[in-house]
């Protein structure tokens, strides 16, 4: 089983940074694959990216060549470092621990909190 817990959201202007962390507990983090979703207000939650246990990543086009994906097994983490933020990128945003068939990210019954993205001037 694993517990995941997001930090790192905040309200940024427009081009600004931001970096969310996903701290996992449970000894399973590693043998997981760990995905990024993100939910609009009024809006669907949508996988981003997701990261393998081996370290292979994908990214959704909207955020390609902006977000990047990472973890460290060894801390029980997981990161995405957002550059270049748009007001569309305003969401709330969840990690999931799930897995990976076929090049597609299946998420498992894994969630954290959420933390809340706002990219305004």
């Amino acid at each position: 089983q694993v517990q995941l817990v997001e930090s790192g959201g905040g309200l940024v202007q427009p081009g600004g940074s931001l970096r969310l962390s996903c701290a996992a507990s449970g000894s399973a983090f590693s043998g997981h694959a760990i995905a990024w979703y993100r939910q609009p207000p009024g809006d669907s939650r949508e996988v981003i990216s997701f990261i393998t246990n081996s370290g292979s990543t994908n990214y959704a086009d909207a955020v390609k060549g902006r977000f990047t994906i990472s973890r460290d097994n060894a801390k029980n983490m997981a990161y995405l470092q957002m550059n270049n933020l748009k007001p569309e990128d305003t969401a709330v945003y969840y990690c999931n621990a799930g897995a990976v068939f076929s090049g597609s990210y299946y998420s498992g019954g894994y969630w954290g909190q959420g933390t809340q993205v706002t990219v305004s001037s």
